[in-house]
Order: structure tokens, then sequence, then C-alpha cells
């Protein structure tokens, strides 16, 4: 086994976390990584930190909250001095290479100065714009274009699977950047593969989708043909890892950036507080992962930053997440099962997830385009996620509630002043008068807190 073990990054965007059986979908969209989760690390409750592509891949990158990189919606170029994991690993002996979409530079193709550090480059910096899905363009390290054959997916995991045969022999940190399954922008269409969304349609539908209004029966069976393929791409890479003899010297992260809420909870596809947009699928295997089993504690994708570099044996870096190793070893019992995420684009929001509770405020005030942080913030949401999963009942301004609307309160408070550095002021959500039979003991709303 390595001393510096190879370390790839599998990422999908805008995938949400019902996508895989392991999470009670019935489709067997994901079978490969719902068996190699099994067989490594699988974790259970994981999520984004901002639900939306640039200021998502920003925080990922640096392991900062999107009010400290500065990226706090899209169209932001990610500033030089926002130290990311390939100049970490850069300095530790690793050849760094991205693969796919980035979303972080201010032009088309990408300058190298604004490439994070990446050493290999075969990228474009949105390539829902420069491809479509059977038409894969993206430009190489001297911003040549590059035309990539195959359907989209295949075509970029094909690509990253010739790097990994040519580098085999060196520590390497490969990042897989898929667009899929995003929606096509330029038709709003999820396009699958040839014959996949005859497979998927009128199958299965999530519950919060069956519930709310939205686009599903138009984009589901789309968006779970684009799955599959996902999945039989990413079975496909760890064939090659198994055939190449490097699995045990190889750590391999599975996540996305994002979820999707098919517009049942604004007018667009995520950037609200709800699992459906936060919640991802994710999973570590291969190395050290191998038999880690399935983490139910709460995992931001910061933390993944943190695992990455902790992993590659870095010291001292800077992150806001924190490394699930020790989480993996069982070592770490004082894991703090709570994730902020910060919410712009549709809302200058703020929400706190914990294990029971999801809760969410927002500044009415603001422009949550030019306006990156708050002071002034209205309650907006409370779900219990026990009894609620799919967060269809708000209970917020229910006087049954109060207890815990207050500590949620005094928590998000805490990790504004923390991380925004803002003292903030929270205006109670307005009183629901009876709001029916709620069929709930008050005295056990703070039980499992």
């Amino acid at each position: 086994m390595k001393n510096k073990p190879n370390i790839i990054v599998f990422f999908t965007d805008q995938q949400r976390w019902d996508t895989s059986g392991l999470h009670g979908n019935p489709l067997s969209l994901m079978e490969n990584f719902d068996h190699y989760a099994q067989e490594g690390t699988h974790l259970f409750n994981s999520f984004t930190c901002q639900p939306v592509c640039g200021p998502a891949r920003a925080s990922f990158q640096t392991g900062k909250y999107a009010t400290k990189t500065g990226v706090y919606r899209n169209h932001i170029t990610l500033k030089k001095n926002q130290k990311t994991i390939a100049q970490y690993l850069n300095k530790h002996g690793y050849e760094t290479a991205y693969i796919g979409k980035w979303h972080l530079g201010s032009s088309e193709p990408v300058q190298k100065i604004e490439r994070g550090g990446y050493k290999y480059w075969l990228a474009s910096n949105l390539l829902e714009f420069t491809s479509d899905s059977y038409d894969t363009i993206i430009y190489d390290n001297d911003n040549n274009k590059v035309k990539l054959p195959g359907y989209r997916i295949d075509a970029i995991v094909d690509a990253a699977i010739r790097y990994i045969n040519q580098k085999r022999n060196k520590p390497f940190f490969l990042f897989i950047s898929l667009i899929e399954p995003h929606h096509q922008n330029h038709t709003d269409d999820y396009p699958p593969p040839v014959g996949y969304r005859e497979k998927f349609a009128g199958r299965w539908t999530p519950p919060d989708l069956q519930t709310l209004k939205g686009t599903a029966y138009q984009h589901l069976a789309g968006y779970f043909g684009m799955t599959k393929r996902i999945d039989e791409s990413y079975g496909r890479l760890i064939d090659s890892l198994i055939s190449l003899k490097m699995m045990d010297d190889t750590t391999l992260f599975f996540t996305s950036d994002h979820g999707n809420n098919f517009k049942t909870r604004n007018d667009e596809y995520k950037r609200s507080c709800h699992e459906s947009s936060i919640r991802v699928p994710s999973s570590i295997v291969g190395n050290i992962f191998n038999q880690g089993g399935r983490i139910k504690n709460l995992i931001s994708i910061l933390d993944l930053h943190a695992t990455i570099l902790d992993v590659a044996g870095v010291k001292n870096y800077k992150s806001d997440g924190n490394s699930i190793i020790p989480l993996t070893m069982k070592k770490n019992s004082k894991w703090l099962d709570e994730i902020f995420i910060q919410i712009s684009e549709s809302q200058l929001a703020r929400s706190l997830r914990t294990k029971k509770w999801k809760y969410c405020i927002n500044s009415p005030s603001s422009d949550p385009w030019n306006d990156s942080k708050s002071d002034r913030y209205v309650e907006q949401f409370l779900y219990n996620l026990e009894s609620d999963p799919y967060e269809l009942n708000n209970l917020i301004g229910i006087r049954e509630f109060d207890t815990i609307t207050k500590k949620l309160r005094e928590k998000i408070s805490k990790f504004i002043i923390k991380h925004e550095e803002i003292m903030p002021n929270i205006k109670k959500a307005k009183v629901v008068e009876n709001p029916g039979q709620l069929g709930l003991d008050p005295g056990s709303f703070m039980e499992g807190y």
C-alpha cells in the first residue's frame, strides 16, 4: 500500500440522495454505488453547504463557507488567494488533474490562473453550455478545443480512465466533475442516453414530488435515465481500478454539489433549504475506507474537503469542515451533528439541519443576487424530520414548538456569528392560529434533539 494513496473525486451535479437504493429508491438506478458503498463507507446523511453550483464547488475546493470564499452565487470567479485542494496536494507530491465542469472561472475556456492549481486540465467552465448530451466539447491545458466521443457521461469518464492508466505509477488526485443529472439549460430537459427515458417513465416518484406541484411528471424519467448512466460509468471506473490492481492504493469519493426539487419549492430546481435541494448521495471506498460501514452522523461536503487532505497526509490545513477518518475508525464520539447551510440567488437565507429538525430563516429585505449576507432575518420553516422526512408540514409559528424554535434560533445565530462575523437579528414567525390537530405530545418535542 502506498504512503500516498491515489485520491479520486467522482462529482455529480444536482443529484438527489434518494436516487440511491440505499435510500429507498426501488428502480436499481445506482446498483454500483449501492454495492460499493456497503463494501466501503456509506455516508448516509450527507449534505451540501450551499445548494447552487458555483458556491458549492468553491466550498468543496477550499473547505470554506461561501461567504468566506466570496463565491456566494454563480458567476463569481474563485479568487487566486483561496487555497484549493489541488494547491495543497501539488506541494505534497501529488499529480493533480481536473476533468469535466469547473464553474469557477471568468471565461470560456478557463485561463490557467483560474484553474485552482490543477496541473492537468481537460474541462469547461460551463459544460452545460459548451456541450450537449451527445456533443461533448471541453478544453485542454493549452485551451485547445477537444471533442470527446460518446454520450457525455461516458466521454468524461473515459477521459478519466485514460488519465488513471497513464498515471498509475504516481500518486495522483483526480477530480471528475460531471454535469449530469443536471438539466440541459437551453432545452430545459434532462436528456438521458437513447432509450433510457422510456425505461423509467411512470414507474416511481418520490413522495415530495408526488404531493407538491412541479415538473417531475415531465422531467423525472430523463433524470432517472441520466442517473442510471452515471452509475454505470462509476462502475466502469471502479472496474478499471480493479483491473489495474489500484483499489487498495486508491480512495474514491462519490458525492454531488446539491440536489433537485423539480420546481416544487421555488421556480427552479435547487436554492432552497429542503432535503430535495441539500441532501446528496455520498460514499468513500477503497484504501482505509473499505469495510467502514454506514455512518449516520451528519456530513457536509466541507467535511469531505478535510477528509481528502487528511487521507493525503496534509497537516495544518485550514477548513470549515472536519475529517471523517476518526468517525470511520470509531474514534470520534463528539461529532457535531448539525449542518449549517447558506442559500443565495432565490433568497438570502440560512438553514440549520440537525438529526431531527430542519430550521430555516430568510432575509426578505435583502437582494439575494447582490447581498452575500444579512443581519436581519425572519423565521420561515420548521420541520420534524423524524415524522415528516419529506417536509410536507411546516411547523413554524405553531406555539407548541416555541421551545424547539428558540433552541434552533440560538444555534443558527452562533453559526452566523462564527462564519459570517455578524450578529443576526432573527424575527419570530407570525403565530399560526388554530393549526389543527397535531397529534403530537408537546412533552416529547425535545426528545432526540
